[in-house]
């Protein structure tokens, strides 16, 4: 998976989504982003797997008892760590 800046990823975002690649989007270093495409003909697909994603988040913070705030905060700091070592 590559990583862009914030910066590139705006002033080259039709060439790099027509690229069709995942990416990191980072600021300073630090992701703070991705954008993963959806190469399908049948735009519901992506629907689907986003409403699946929603419903796994709401679990997950039912089960644990965080707030979106709080898991959101412990996700990006855990992920600016790992990358940060790479």
């Amino acid at each position: 998976m590559r990583s862009v800046g914030v910066r590139e990823f705006r002033d080259r975002a039709t060439q790099i989504m027509a690229e069709s690649e995942t990416l990191v989007i980072e600021r300073r270093g630090v992701p703070i982003g991705f954008y993963v495409p959806i190469a399908t003909i049948d735009r519901s697909i992506g629907d689907k797997a986003l409403t699946e994603l929603g419903k796994v988040v709401e679990e997950v913070l039912a089960l644990t008892s965080l707030s979106e705030e709080k898991a959101v905060h412990e996700l990006t700091a855990e992920a600016a760590e790992a990358w940060s070592g790479r």
